[in-house]
């Protein structure tokens, strides 16, 4: 069996949102979306948390419909539970091009144009 897990996507309030970002990142702000790994072998299983709050205010903030919003952070999340990261810049683009490569395939707009 190629790919397949179990992964729960939990929207939390701002408050949450802030109180997990610091616990588990030491960063005191509401993030958009976290990713809590638990497997990745040979099933992907993990948990998604994402303050919705946060999200609608990015979108209005970068011009982005909301639905591709969260198409991204969606994605982006994933691929965290999948064991990539953006902790380097070449990490990052990889990240970066793998995400846009998954969005124009569900034929979403590249999350990072300007």
């Amino acid at each position: 069996m190629v790919g397949g897990g179990t992964v729960t996507i939990r929207l939390v309030d701002a408050d949450e949102g802030r109180s997990l970002n610091k616990d588990y990142r030491d960063k005191d702000y509401a993030t958009n979306v976290l990713s809590f790994p638990y497997d990745t072998e040979p099933l992907v299983i993990g948990d998604l948390v994402v303050c919705p709050c946060v999200v609608a205010q990015e979108a209005d903030e970068q011009n982005k419909s909301l639905e591709a919003h969260y198409a991204h952070l969606t994605v982006h999340g994933m691929l965290h539970l999948q064991g990539w990261d953006h902790e380097n810049d070449a990490d990052a683009q990889a990240m970066e091009d793998e995400e846009r490569e998954i969005l124009a395939t569900l034929g979403y707009p590249d999350p990072y144009a300007v």
